[in-house]
């Protein structure tokens, strides 16, 4: 073929072949809008809006900066209704770039070598091949094998196949040219949030000041910036694909504080926060929940037996701790009243100095409006219980009479009362006591038993079990 008819095929050719176009690369930078709702567990919904100008045909869009923990499968875009944007195919790209990534994409290829001169101390350049990077990068320098090399590596370039950012990439198809505004929503792990809260009791132990406050961990490899922010109360049910099983999702409620607004949704509660907020990457970010004065609250002294007690005859007497608690009714009439989330409660009280002290910290559960916040803050120093069995037999196969005597001594300066819990097993009856039992339900009998100050009372009853 003559070298004139071999130039106009291949320029018939370069016509019949279209160029690929070039994909389209959105930023945070083309961003108009991000919401953020966050569930309690390690996992957030990220709906990111950004105004992007799409040619016409088919073409790559290439949405960088988002999470780095995205949940692929859990990915969709939006865009306006009949504006003839049609997604052929989505991936996620999560092949980073890193030195590891960088020089196992390079085995096989020429690198450069920088490596001093020690006569001259001036750098030279040595062309090498990549052969492997197992347990450290092997080289060839013309007909020789290396590894160890002291000098520093220089790549041609970054392939085409790493990128520097976590980024989703859709293959779509436009009707026309223009810019409009698209949105992704997809799931991420790494980010959550809980709740914490500050007590502050009085001299008497009466009442109490109360702050709370939402505390955000961010974890997912992204910053949200100006995020119209959302928590979701209730208990979400999530398929976990690494196990092939449903498993709940404890996703906490919030209270209600002047920052957030709380609305009903489906069957959980959703909390708005009523400006935006910017999340920072790797960030704990803390947002005022709610506050509260001079709430009332109570002080309880606590002795809990254990069931085994009732399941043989026992030795020697044996003493037992009374615990502390305090407890308050989140109450619209003492500044609470909205659903508190699960957190931790930590208690403080001001010593003879003024000086503020910590004297305990709990967890609390989820609490509704009108239920009650119960803290446990420890063991009484100054309060001592002493069990005795007095009494074991066997009345019949199955039925068993215990009695028990509880002395309890109280060395403050103070009178106070001890609520008494047996956890009686089976079908029980007490048949006599020094004091009416007070409460209680099938599983446990309760007693109030008023220990004076400097002194000492005693609990004594009689049970019929059977079991």
């Amino acid at each position: 073929m003559k070298p004139h008819r071999i130039a106009v095929l291949f320029a018939v050719l370069s016509l019949a072949v279209p160029c690929a176009a070039a994909p389209v690369v959105s930023t945070e930078a083309d961003q108009r809008g991000v919401s953020l709702t966050i569930y309690n567990q390690n996992l957030g919904l990220v709906k990111d809006r950004r105004e992007i100008r799409l040619p016409k045909g088919s073409g790559e869009l290439r949405f960088m900066d988002v999470a780095a923990q995205v949940i692929p499968s859990s990915v969709s875009m939006a865009a306006p209704e009949g504006d003839g944007i049609r997604v052929l195919e989505q991936n996620y790209e999560y092949d980073l770039l890193s030195p590891q990534k960088l020089m196992d994409k390079y085995v096989g290829r020429e690198v450069k070598l920088y490596q001093k001169n020690p006569t001259t101390e001036r750098e030279e350049v040595v062309a090498a091949t990549l052969l492997s990077t197992t347990g450290g990068p092997v080289f060839r320098i013309g007909d020789e094998i290396t590894f160890g090399h002291p000098g520093r590596i220089i790549f041609p370039g970054v392939p085409d196949d790493l990128i520097a950012r976590p980024t989703l990439v859709w293959l779509l198809e436009s009707g026309r040219e223009a810019a409009r505004q698209v949105e992704a929503t997809y799931l991420t792990n790494g980010i959550s949030w809980r709740a914490d809260y500050v007590v502050t009791l009085a001299e008497k132990d009466d009442r109490a000041d109360l702050a709370g406050w939402v505390t955000i961990d961010n974890r997912s490899g992204a910053t949200y910036r100006d995020a119209a922010l959302k928590l979701v109360a209730g208990d979400i049910n999530r398929v976990r694909e690494d196990e092939g099983r449903a498993k709940m999702m404890r996703a906490e409620a919030m209270a209600a504080a002047p920052a957030f607004r709380e609305e009903s949704f489906f069957e959980y509660h959703l909390y708005t926060l009523q400006c935006p907020s910017t999340i920072k990457d790797n960030q704990t970010k803390q947002i005022s929940l709610v506050t509260a004065a001079e709430i009332p609250v109570r002080k309880e002294f606590l002795l809990r037996g254990e069931s085994y007690f009732f399941h043989g005859p026992a030795g020697e007497p044996r003493k037992e701790k009374v615990a502390v608690y305090t407890e308050f009714g989140n109450r619209r009439e003492s500044g609470l009243g909205m659903p508190l989330p699960r957190g931790v409660a930590r208690v403080y009280k001001r010593d003879g100095d003024g000086s503020l002290q910590f004297v305990g910290e709990d967890s609390i559960d989820h609490t509704p409006e009108k239920e009650t916040v119960r803290v446990k803050l420890g063991d009484a120093f100054d309060v001592v219980a002493e069990r005795r069995q007095t009494e074991w037999r066997k009345t019949a196969s199955d039925t068993y009479e215990a009695a028990f005597e509880i002395a309890l001594r109280n060395h403050k300066a103070e009178n106070i009362t001890v609520r008494v819990v047996e956890p009686v097993p089976g079908d029980w009856r007490i048949l006599t006591s020094s004091l009416k039992p007070t409460g209680g339900d099938a599983r446990a009998a309760e007693f109030l038993v008023p220990v004076p100050k400097d002194g000492e009372a005693k609990l004594t009853y009689r049970v019929r079990m059977r079991y």
